[in-house]
């Protein structure tokens, strides 16, 4: 890696060069304006806009145009194209894992979710809910991918990246917009959308709604197979087809008015099924759901004074998880038929999140723009109910059925699953973006988090941006991110998957980057991106003293990580453009010196985008997940590789004010499949 860019460098710097002076700035300003666009703005990396290939980070922009085009209907089917990306499932109702340069975790607790901003980012296991059932794409007006770590601005969890969904104002929206959708396992979806202008205030009004039975793909073998090996029974339920039904409700309101905007949403989820069940035994009939409210004012004032630019933000979240149907654990006759009914467990909660900050541009200084921000974050799991038919027993490492038969436990602290109880988080931040010399400028901050449970963590980050040539930016980047303990691992009790540890620290980062971002040609651009990661203090389930029978979190692993994501993006003509990216990682787990297993190695995507009439557009797409081992304590063999076709079909401007698309996934039927949790 350190020779490809080597040379790239070379080839690049010693290419002639224009002059310094005054006519050659402005031919390069024409030149910049020429390559980048608004859709290659980027403002998640500083707060600032700015263009995508010189902001102090490696990223990635997704438009609305661009989520069209490739027929996505759901969020995970457009981050699976992003460079250094792979959407892997959890067996937990296939909710997505984003594994990011080859972080992966089962509750993909280090990649912070954004919204506007925003996080929505759950209190009880870091993730986005064990609920999620999906995101729809109609209200999306574009997504911000950054790949790495972003704690020296967002805090915890920005620590393998960054996804910030940003939806559509009264601007993305043309006048009264509607839609329907059928396809595959008995899927059907509508929406709407509407923007106009009200007494003034810009309105922005979308819903959707979806209903799916989901795929229904046979799992061969689950936990309980491995249970009726050691007990000479037949209770598991495979081989068997996954739990994957939804039906999902999202509705959104934007107002804005001068400074001044609202937004609010609502995430209702129902008859979630649980995939391959919650403890990796079939479960054809447990269903979950979940009501996830949210709301933010904010105030946005670029021209507050002389030399600032000011926002203040206040935002509500409220996130459920219920149970609408028993969630089977192992099913009838599971552990030698001491569980006829199988094992139930049935867990619910209930959380808020409250946040306010104010933060400020100031641009007085020569040759700086300084940022600086305050702000606090109150997250609180309010209510824990649970039902069950087991419990666990000192030296007893399978669980032992409840005399009373399924009970509610929810106001036994010592057979409930989770205390509830509440964090706050107090910041500050401060951030300097200084251009000391003709073509260089230097990032740098710092951000210091005092958390109520765990105490204090201090993140900062350095980015060198180098415009080396006109149409070449060289970036050298050093960043420290921290993953928050869930209030599962601290907290977590009676729980098969584990105890909590209220001892715990955070999970820590340490990542050094060398980007290039090279145009060639106006309609041409390269992108390399190498990288190296140090993950340290990583929480872990692991048997311990104290956790007779189970094992509890812990601080024990490191892991270390470096790759290579390569991008092409060319417009051949203004009607064909190509896209494609080659992506490479190797993740090692230090405790036993191989592999950290899951995430594919190697991943290749392709995309062409073709008008082959006026009005008529062709979309395939190609994506190759290549080489995932098993961990060195997982004895079954690799995962095999998939390569994976859609190809989308999309009239417009039929009769003025239609349009339709036909698409296909997975056009070659592969069998893709993705490496289950081992142990």
């Amino acid at each position: 890696m350190s020779r490809i860019a080597l040379v790239l460098l070379c080839l690049i710097v010693f290419l002639p060069h224009q002059g310094f002076g005054e006519e050659a700035r402005k031919e390069d300003e024409k030149a910049l304006l020429r390559v980048y666009g608004d859709e290659e703005m980027l403002s998640l990396a500083t707060g600032n806009k700015q263009p995508i290939g010189k902001a102090p980070s490696v990223a990635t922009v997704i438009t609305a145009d661009q989520i069209k085009a490739i027929g996505a209907t759901d969020l995970d089917e457009i981050l699976e194209t992003v460079p250094g990306v792979h959407v892997a499932r959890s067996p937990i109702a296939y909710d997505p894992i984003y594994t990011i340069r080859g972080i992966y975790s089962a509750y993909n607790s280090q990649v912070l979710f954004l919204l506007n901003g925003i996080p929505i980012t759950n209190l009880y296991a870091g993730n986005r809910n064990l609920a999620w059932g999906g995101m729809p794409v109609q209200s999306i007006a574009r997504i911000e991918v950054i790949r790495g770590p972003g704690s020296a601005i967002y805090g915890a969890d920005a620590f393998a990246g960054v996804i910030n969904i940003v939806t559509k104002t009264k601007d993305d929206i043309h006048g009264t917009e509607l839609g329907t959708r059928a396809g595959s396992f008995d899927t059907y979806s509508g929406w709407a959308l509407h923007g106009q202008t009200w007494g003034g205030v810009d309105v922005a009004a979308m819903v959707d709604v979806q209903n799916t039975n989901g795929q229904k793909q046979t799992i061969t073998a689950d936990a309980q197979t491995y249970f009726d090996s050691i007990y000479g029974t037949h209770a598991s339920l495979a081989p068997g087809p996954v739990n994957l039904q939804n039906q999902a409700l999202d509705a959104r309101l934007d107002l804005s008015k001068d400074n001044w905007r609202f937004r609010g949403g609502l995430q209702h989820r129902a008859g979630i099924g649980d995939g391959a069940g919650v403890a990796q035994a079939l479960d054809p009939s447990g269903r979950f759901g979940s009501d996830r409210w949210n709301a933010d004012l904010t105030y946005h004032n670029p021209e507050f004074s002389d030399h600032w630019d000011v926002t203040a933000q206040l935002s509500y979240f409220n996130t459920s998880q219920v149970v609408e149907r028993n969630v089977l654990l192992y099913p009838p006759g599971a552990f030698n038929g001491t569980f006829p009914d199988g094992v139930i467990g049935n867990p619910e909660l209930f959380e808020r999140h409250a946040r306010a900050n104010l933060s400020g541009f100031y641009s007085g200084f020569d040759n700086h723009t300084v940022r600086i921000g305050t702000g606090i974050n109150y997250m609180s799991v309010y209510d824990v109910q649970e039902t069950k038919n087991y419990y666990f027993k000192p030296g007893v490492t399978t669980p032992v059925p409840l005399n009373t038969g399924l009970t509610n436990v929810s106001n036994d602290r010592e057979t409930v699953f989770l205390s509830p109880g509440s964090r706050e988080d107090y910041f500050v931040f401060l951030q300097d973006e200084w251009k000391f010399a003709k073509d260089w400028e230097l990032t740098t901050g710092l951000r210091n988090d005092y958390f109520s449970d765990f105490g204090n963590t201090i993140n900062p980050r350095l980015a060198l941006i180098w415009e080396t040539r006109h149409n070449l930016t060289t970036k050298l980047m050093y960043g420290r991110a921290f993953r928050a303990p869930s209030w599962a691992e601290m907290w977590g009790a009676a729980n098969p998957v584990g105890i909590g540890n209220p001892s715990l620290k955070p999970e820590t980062i340490n990542t050094l980057e060398l980007a290039f971002d090279y145009h060639p040609f106006d309609k041409v651009r390269v992108g390399l991106n190498l990288f190296n990661y140090w993950w340290d203090q990583i929480i872990q389930f692991v048997p311990t003293a104290g956790c007779t029978g189970m094992s509890c979190a812990a601080n024990t692993g490191q892991q270390t990580g470096r790759g290579l994501e390569l991008e092409l993006d060319w417009k051949v003509l203004s009607t064909l453009h190509l896209l494609g990216s080659y992506s490479y990682q190797n993740s090692i787990d230090k405790a036993t010196n191989s592999t950290s297993g899951y995430a594919p190695r190697d991943k290749v995507y392709l995309r062409a985008d073709w008008e082959f009439l006026p009005d008529w557009h062709a979309t395939p797409q190609f994506d190759w997940v290549i080489d995932r081992p098993r961990i060195a304590s997982d004895p079954r063999p690799p995962v095999p590789n998939y390569f994976w076709a859609d190809f989308t079909l999309r009239r417009k401007h039929l009769l003025n004010h239609w349009e339709v698309a036909f698409s296909v996934r997975n056009l070659f039927n592969a069998d893709a499949r993705e490496p289950s949790p081992a142990g």
